[in-house]
């Protein structure tokens, strides 16, 4: 099977990642709380590397519990930073904490966060390649750090709406590229 270039087809959890999950519209907030503060880690890293350390985020963040993680504080984040485990990054561990602590203000605003997510997407799924950024994540990103997040540029957020299946990236002669532009022309081969 072809998959995106991107994939590292020597690591079985990137392979899975890839085939399994990546860009799968997954809208529940469990999961989008998740994906957030595992890809405000990324920041300056790869993905691949973030996804190696995911259960061990899992372990040290109480299983992404978005109650305990919002009520972090001093003693568990000289815990996490005490953890081999994981990205040991004072700024990203405290803006962790307080990314918690916004995702639910927004929550409480909105309903859900996917609903917060909505007013942005409309619920569309849109096909881009080749891309970090857009119109989106520019807009989204500049929202989320007016209300007070941190590691949530352009370029991780654009990552984190590939990564939840608001934007589908698979590349043209990947096995799991779903644009309906690309899957046309293949019905006139």
């Amino acid at each position: 099977m072809k998959r995106c270039s991107w994939c590292n087809e020597n690591n079985p959890l990137y392979v899975a990642y890839h085939d399994q999950e990546w860009g799968v519209r997954r809208m529940d907030d469990a999961y989008l709380f998740e994906m957030l503060l595992l890809e405000s880690f990324q920041a300056g890293l790869s993905w691949e590397c973030v996804l190696n350390k995911r259960s061990a985020f899992r372990r040290a963040y109480d299983g992404f519990d978005l109650e305990k993680v919002a009520g972090y504080g001093e003693a568990k984040i000289e815990q996490l930073m005490a953890d081999k485990g994981i990205i040991r990054n004072r700024r990203k561990i405290e803006a962790s904490i307080r990314n918690a602590q916004t995702f639910q203000q927004i929550c409480q605003e909105f309903g859900s966060f996917a609903s917060y997510l909505r007013t942005f997407t409309n619920d569309a799924i849109r096909y881009e390649r080749g891309r970090t950024t857009n119109a989106l994540s520019d807009a989204l990103s500049k929202d989320l750090k007016q209300r007070g997040m941190r590691f949530v540029g352009s370029t991780i957020i654009y990552a984190y709406l590939q990564a939840i299946g608001v934007i589908d990236s698979h590349e043209e002669d990947c096995f799991l590229c779903s644009d309906p532009t690309v899957r046309g022309r293949e019905a006139d081969r």
